[in-house]
């Protein structure tokens, strides 16, 4: 094998090398990310079709014990909930039920979770009931 053949080939695997690194390195780094939710960002939903469940899915795994959803109205007070969940066969989807029928007017949603690799994410988004 001559040095020219063996030097492009070390420089080939260098490459490989470093960019399977950087793949890494750039996963290590992800954050849980909030897919999708029900209600939709946004929503405005009929009364009677309100939810009767908060669904937040996320990129990555979660972790119950230290996550948390919080529903308020427009005043500010909070929205009386029952035990938040994880899907029973998705743990990327968190689950909040909702203890009484939602009031027409706006609603927000706060939420904090860590992921499964230990990063915290935060946010919120509205939706309304009309």
């Amino acid at each position: 094998m001559s040095l020219n053949t063996l030097k492009t080939s070390w420089g080939k695997l260098s490459a490989i090398a470093v960019l399977f690194l950087g793949m890494s390195y750039q996963q290590a780094l992800a954050h849980a990310q909030l897919k999708s939710q029900l209600p939709a960002e946004g929503a405005a939903i009929e009364q009677s079709q309100a939810p009767k469940v908060i669904t937040l899915d996320f990129s990555e795994g979660i972790e119950l014990a230290f996550s948390k959803i919080k529903v308020t109205n427009t005043d500010g007070k909070e929205i009386t909930v029952g035990k938040l969940s994880l899907d029973p066969v998705n743990n990327t989807k968190l689950l909040l039920p909702l203890e009484s029928d939602l009031a027409e007017g706006n609603y927000l949603v706060d939420w904090n979770v860590v992921s499964v690799d230990g990063h915290k994410t935060k946010g919120s988004y509205q939706f309304s009931v009309k």
